[in-house]
Order: C-alpha cells, then sequence, then structure tokens
C-alpha cells in the first residue's frame, strides 16, 4: 500500500521499522512511501538506497541519512533563512 508522507511525518515511517536494519531491508519497507517535500515529492526508498550505509542501528541513525541526502529543494526555497534579517 503506498502511502504519501509529509517531512515532517518522516518520523512515524521510521519508527515503524525495526533496527537495527540493513539498508536493504530499509529500502524494501520504505520503497512504497513517497515523501511530500517544499517543492515537490521523492521515494523514500530511493533515498534510502542512495546512502552509503549497510546498516542503520537506530531511527536516528537513518533520519539523519534521509535527511543528508534529500535535495536541495525538500525544505523549501534554497539559501533562504526563515530567520530575521
Amino acid at each position: 500500500m503506498t502511502q504519501d508522507v509529509k517531512l515532517n511525518g518522516l518520523v512515524n515511517v521510521l519508527d515503524d521499522l525495526e533496527y537495527p536494519i540493513s539498508q536493504d531491508e530499509a529500502v524494501e519497507q520504505c520503497d512504497d512511501v513517497t515523501l511530500i517535500l517544499a517543492d515537490g515529492e521523492e521515494n523514500l526508498g530511493e533515498i534510502v538506497a542512495d546512502s552509503n550505509g549497510e546498516r542503520f542501528a537506530s531511527m536516528d541513525d537513518l533520519e539523519t541519512e534521509v535527511f543528508n541526502l534529500l535535495p536541495r529543494h525538500a525544505v523549501g526555497e534554497p539559501y533562504q533563512s526563515e530567520g530575521e534579517g
């Protein structure tokens, strides 16, 4: 069953996985998840497949890896700050 998940719901998806988890298992279990980003969407399984990690010891490890691999458009306009200038 395909799921569409906003980026702020990523933790809920990753929390359902059993850790430690191999990259192959994570790819397989996340392949039906589409992350809805600020500008577009990405398949979560494909993002995890791009990782150099072979195994993720915890949800935090996998979450960090996913955020590191997200394209720049994932969180909004590039080089724009939400802070006051």
